[in-house]
């Protein structure tokens, strides 16, 4: 597999995504942002603890599921994390063996597969619950959206997929500062983002976000997100 990433925070903040490359996995993390909790445990923090546990976790034969739901019980083990009162990630997952290509997606940080035709699997609950002006109340319940944060369970809610290796030729891995320039922006197809260079998808999503700084063409609570993206060619 060759695989191809960019990165980059939202301007004049350090980025809370991340991205692991591993021998036969990729996994990208976005860490949820806090402007109440500390730096030492902020969003980054979670994203990076789960990035590195589950690095250290992936193996060939148990499900993802189980891989993610193992991590962030460790990481509640260890660092003493509450239900609630805990910094979270969203989570994807790419792993391959010589047969198989199986993917997770847990809240909205999407994987698109391609090959004859285009799969994308991608998590909506929680831009679906986003009218709610009561939304944290939604986070890992029943009817409401999950994430990765101090819950175990909530690893079993996510969305995955499993294909053929000889089927697929490209995957996109993208957090939502990137997916946003498809699924928001209409800037791009996914098709795009399999071929366009990656820096260039990066640059293309600020341009556009810089010219519409009042949030009136696409109405958002930031300006800009952090960014980053994992494209892995067969």
């Amino acid at each position: 597999m060759k695989i191809e990433t960019a990165e980059q925070g939202a301007p004049g903040r350090i980025t809370e995504d991340r991205i692991r490359v591993l021998p036969n996995a990729v996994v990208v993390l976005d860490g949820v942002t806090s402007r109440t909790r500390p730096p030492d445990r902020n969003g980054g923090w979670y994203a990076t603890k789960l990035a590195d546990e589950l690095a250290r976790l992936i193996n060939d034969t148990d499900p993802l599921t189980d891989l993610l739901a193992t991590a962030i019980a460790n990481l509640v083990a260890e660092h003493d994390l509450v239900p609630g009162d805990s910094p979270s990630a969203t989570a994807a997952i790419v792993r391959w063996t010589s047969e198989t290509i199986d993917a997770l997606v847990l809240c909205d940080t999407p994987i698109v597969a391609f090959g004859q035709t285009t799969h994308v699997l991608e998590d909506t609950r929680l831009e679906d619950r986003r009218p709610d002006p009561d939304i944290l109340a939604w986070k890992n319940k029943q009817g409401g959206y999950w994430v990765a944060e101090a819950e175990p369970v909530a690893a079993h809610q996510a969305l995955t997929a499993t294909w053929p290796r000889a089927e697929i030729t490209k995957l996109i891995v993208a957090t939502d500062g990137v997916s946003c320039g498809v699924s928001e922006y209409g800037l791009f197809s996914w098709e795009d983002l399999a071929e366009l260079p990656l820096g260039e998808v990066l640059d293309r999503i600020r341009e556009a976000e810089r010219g519409d700084s009042e949030h009136k063409r696409w109405p958002r609570y930031k300006t800009h997100d952090d960014q980053a993206i994992a494209r892995i060619t067969a």
